[in-house]
């Protein structure tokens, strides 16, 4: 999976499941304050990962990740790591 896909992908998903614009999303923009996070949320995005990705997502995953970019990184980290199984 090419990394523009990934990330539009994630993008994709993200404006739908999180109800936000997708023009909000941006690279530099802050995950949980774009989306809104609280700790309810965090599962709802930990299922949607592994339902459009197909790969276990630990919540330690998640520390160090505050902007989109940090969060695509990792998406397309372990959709590389998936692949080379």
């Amino acid at each position: 999976m090419e990394i523009k896909e990934i990330i539009q992908k994630t993008n994709a998903f993200l404006a739908d499941e999180f109800e936000v614009s997708p023009e909000s999303i941006t690279p530099e923009a802050d995950l949980k304050a774009t989306l809104e996070l609280d700790s309810l949320d965090y599962i709802d995005l930990v299922v949607a990962i592994e339902n459009n990705f197909g790969f276990k997502v630990k919540p330690e995953d998640f520390q160090g990740i505050v902007t989109f970019q940090d969060f695509y990184d990792y998406v397309i980290e372990r959709v590389k790591q998936k692949e080379l199984v």
